[in-house]
């Protein structure tokens, strides 16, 4: 028959248990608070998501006011840009970043979101080449040096 030994941590004091102190439970550390994700953190993995393509991310900031950073996109139809656009806003919105503006929805050819400090554009292909706004956007330090 097997003998019942009595551990530290079985002692009882006034009819309750005591733990031992070495082996007595740690206190768990609060989980740390996630950082909330960057604009740029959630726009970009919204267009990654829906399989945006040709994604360029611009820093515009001492080219305008309207806003600091710039984002250009295509999609394959005019289905699949609003369906990205659709997913950067409720991304966003998820992320607590609000859109100032959501405009050309209905045509599907370029959708363009206004999240403040930056502007989404989702376009067609063909639309992207004819407005070609990473050429007017587009200034590295070497154009804008140029520039001035």
């Amino acid at each position: 028959m097997p003998v019942k030994r009595k551990t530290p941590s079985s002692k009882k004091r006034d009819g309750q248990a005591v733990a031992h102190p070495k082996t007595a439970p740690k206190p768990k550390a609060a989980p740390k608070p996630k950082a909330a994700p960057s604009l740029k953190t959630v726009v970009l993995d919204a267009l990654d998501d829906m399989k945006a393509l040709d994604v360029k991310f611009l820093d515009v900031r001492g080219l305008t006011d309207i806003a600091d950073f710039m984002v250009i996109a295509s999609g394959t139809s005019d289905r699949h840009v609003r369906s990205v656009a659709q997913r950067v806003v409720e991304k966003a919105k998820v992320a607590g970043f609000r859109p100032h503006g959501i405009e050309g929805q209905q045509d599907g050819d370029w959708v363009l979101i206004d999240l403040n400090e930056m502007i989404i554009h989702v376009m067609l292909p063909r639309v992207r080449d004819f407005y070609g706004l990473e050429k007017l956007w587009d200034m590295t330090v070497t154009k804008r040096a140029a520039r001035a």
